[in-house]
């Protein structure tokens, strides 16, 4: 159990972050906020399982936040290279110039 801190809190604040993050991803035109957003949005996904780990006492919510951190990892690489690929081209990095981007 979380010491003093119930489960519905932590699932609350996850909730919000998840709720930020999708606001950022629908709202804002910049891919390097968009990516942000999404890292928000693991971040909450992640909090989730730790705080559900914690209440039944198993570490299966750790386990799961590692592989979310894999994940995250993975998503930061290849937006990163995206950005510089598509900086590079249309000097620019508004998401509406991503659709010019055909291989």
């Amino acid at each position: 159990m979380m010491n003093g801190i119930p489960m519905e809190h932590g699932l609350i604040m996850a909730a919000v972050l998840f709720a930020l993050g999708v606001t950022g991803v629908l709202i804002r035109r910049d891919i390097l906020f968009i990516l942000l957003s999404l890292e928000i949005m693991l971040n909450a996904a992640g909090l989730a399982f730790i705080v559900a780990g914690s209440r039944w006492v198993q570490p299966d919510g750790q386990l799961m936040f590692i592989f979310i951190l894999a994940v995250a990892a993975a998503e930061v690489s290849l937006g990163l290279a995206l950005i510089l690929c598509m900086y590079s081209w249309h000097k620019t990095l508004d998401v509406d110039c991503a659709s010019k981007m055909r291989g």
